[in-house]
């Protein structure tokens, strides 16, 4: 027979360690998917503060009353959303460039509903988004993540976060421009592709006017543009190098404006 004995302050150090977890759990990228189950997410958030709450050093919490301790509460439950949105936003990157693919294919009037997001994205946002979750569960990327918020009880302990608002903006401006050009570079094939398509119909089009080009060119551009989907495949790889370097350079610069 196993026996355990715990005091109500090591109840109440490790509920601050699994609100961060859960908290993180709740938005980090593959972890946060809708498609796994609740009780995975709340079963891995309490595995996580338990070996956390082993193996990290024991700070001193003081509080004074049940509004102090909530307070702490609340404090760690915004620096795991934060470390966990580090991450999350630099996924958005694929969306945003699936839309403008669209736009140029002529598919931008087709919504689909993106079962890991639960929100309506375009078809080649669901496209990238399945091809870059599939790098991260390869590449062991989501491996990383975990081994990162688990490094910061070491920078950040508990009730040790301190919230520098300057430099959470230098890294949403950081994050913006990263975001717009990785976005283009997706996009780069297809535009290339498509301007000059444009100006090979623009020609037919002044060669031969009884031709109605716009009824051709509106079939030529969704062919061609699935046609330059297939053959950029191979580019996927490092595409998910570009965004997983972009998440460790947000995870690295939101943890030290909470620092």
């Amino acid at each position: 027979m196993i026996h355990y004995s715990f005091s109500l302050n090591d109840l109440e150090y490790f509920l601050l360690i699994l609100v961060r977890c859960a908290s993180f759990i709740f938005i980090a990228p593959f972890f946060s998917m809708n498609g796994v189950p609740a009780r995975v997410r709340a079963g891995l958030s309490i595995f996580l503060a338990i070996l956390l709450y082993s193996v990290t050093s024991r700070v001193d919490v003081e509080y004074s009353s049940v509004f102090t301790y909530a307070l702490l509460v609340l404090k760690e439950t915004i620096t795991g959303l934060l470390i966990g949105y580090s991450t999350t936003i630099c996924t958005s990157v694929v969306s945003f460039a699936g839309r403008i693919i669209d736009m140029e294919v002529g598919l931008s009037m087709i919504s689909l509903m993106d079962p890991t997001t639960r929100q309506e994205t375009s078809i080649t946002g669901v496209y990238y988004q399945y091809a870059f979750t599939l790098m991260m569960i390869i590449s062991g990327m989501y491996q990383y993540i975990l081994k990162a918020f688990a490094e910061t009880y070491t920078l950040i302990p508990v009730n040790g976060a301190i919230f520098h608002s300057d430099k959470l903006m230098a890294a949403m401006i950081q994050f913006m421009s990263s975001y717009i050009m990785i976005g283009f570079r997706i996009c780069l094939p297809v535009f290339a592709v498509m301007m000059i398509l444009n100006a090979v119909l623009g020609i037919m089009a002044k060669v031969a006017p009884q031709m109605n080009m716009f009824s051709v060119g509106m079939q030529l551009k969704v062919l061609v543009g699935l046609g330059i989907l297939f053959f950029t495949t191979s580019m996927l790889p490092g595409l998910s190098d570009y965004i997983f370097t972009m998440m460790k350079q947000m995870t690295v610069a939101f943890v030290e404006a909470i620092m």
